[in-house]
């Protein structure tokens, strides 16, 4: 089982900046069966909001501090948080054990990469 916890701004194109990675992408990693969600710096009721108005049921939606207390509460072989500031998102991944991702990097991943093309390209 893998966890994925996503930054918003700077890494969805849902984000302010508009990041590169999908909200399709988002919604493959449901499809596949790993817990996703969000750690940001936008307040909670903001980041359900989105996700609501894209129809995407998340596992969690949290603040940036909070990625120790996602990971005891999901039981994953392995936890990843996409993100695209230093800072912000790559130090407290690491410090709360996750491994780290940057949006152009997780496209990469070939086990990531079939997600950005949608379901009717992976036949």
């Amino acid at each position: 089982m893998i966890l994925i916890s996503f930054d918003i701004d700077g890494t969805l194109e849902e984000g302010d900046p508009p990041g590169i990675l999908s909200m399709d992408f988002v919604r493959e990693a449901k499809i596949l069966g790993h817990f996703v969600g969000s750690c940001s710096d936008r307040p909670i009721s903001a980041q359900r909001a989105m996700w609501a108005r894209h129809g995407i049921e998340v596992d969690f939606a949290v603040s940036k501090h909070m990625l120790a207390e996602v990971k005891s509460q999901f039981p994953a072989d392995v936890y990843y948080h996409i993100g695209d500031r230093e800072d912000l998102d790559k130090r407290p991944a690491e410090q709360a054990g996750f491994e780290f991702l940057w949006p152009n990097e997780a496209m990469e991943r070939p086990w990531l990469s079939c997600w950005l093309a949608g379901p009717r390209s992976r036949a």
